[in-house]
């Protein structure tokens, strides 16, 4: 079998089972391990899958830059938000990440609405600054352009003089047995100390983000309270995640 038949017969199993596991194929194509996993690091290296132990999962295309991230599911993603903002309760100490999906949440709050939100993307505190009765914390530090966040020791030193009821988490990848990843070392540990300064963790989950997998781990999935999920998400989507003992809300 040619190499390019390969990868795409690779690519086609990824699709059509959600993952990759080497040794599997390897014994259903009478092929060496050492050549799946050369195909997969290509493949892998061309963005189009992301390698795991014993394997590979689909790649989040939610790691693209913030303006492209901007135009991926948006229907989705604002049903996720309303659900998200809903969750709010006056009074409340809440975390926001950055994101789309969290600007969408920040515009999506009642006017109604006298909390304190304490987030390290300016995107969000620019999103509330016509709000009436929110006040807003913004963390600071170095600031990642592609996710437009504040990142660094800085920033992981003032979240941690912060309590919050509720920590809202973006993330590029949601798998059971991965975890909760994004595509950027610094940008997860900056969530981790979010994580960690909060009495629940809601993640953000929209469809493209379920079964797949980005670079740098979070957290394991269970580590967080619940997922906020998209209309139309089956109880199969999410059947792995839920039996972790995460919670489910949907939008």
């Amino acid at each position: 079998m040619l190499t390019q038949q390969r990868k795409h017969l690779l690519l086609d199993t990824l699709r059509r089972d959600g993952r990759i596991v080497a040794a599997d194929l390897s014994a259903a194509l009478g092929l060496s391990e050492d050549t799946i996993r050369r195909d997969l690091r290509a493949l892998a290296a061309q963005g189009l899958l992301q390698r795991v132990h014993g394997g590979a999962l689909p790649a989040s295309p939610a790691v693209a830059n913030f303006a492209a991230r901007s135009q991926l599911q948006m229907p989705g993603k604002q049903a996720i938000a309303a659900a998200a903002a809903a969750m709010v309760q006056p009074g409340q100490v809440v975390f926001i990440d950055g994101g789309t999906t969290c600007q969408q949440l920040a515009l999506r709050l009642p006017p109604t609405l006298q909390a304190t939100v304490v987030t390290h993307s300016p995107t969000i505190a620019m999103a509330l600054v016509e709000h009436p009765r929110i006040e807003v914390q913004l963390v600071g530090g170095r600031l990642f352009k592609h996710s437009v966040v504040a990142v660094g020791a800085a920033a992981v030193e003032a979240i941690g003089r912060v309590r919050a009821d509720l920590y809202f988490m973006g993330v590029t990848g949601i798998s059971a047995s991965v975890g909760l990843s994004t595509g950027d070392m610094e940008e997860a540990h900056v969530k981790r100390a979010l994580m960690a300064q909060s009495a629940e963790t809601w993640v953000l989950a929209s469809a493209e983000k379920l079964h797949a997998a980005s670079p740098y781990v979070i957290a394991p999935c269970q580590e967080a309270t619940g997922l906020v999920v998209e209309p139309g998400t089956t109880d199969q989507d999410v059947a792995a995640l839920t039996a972790l003992g995460l919670a489910l809300v949907r939008a």
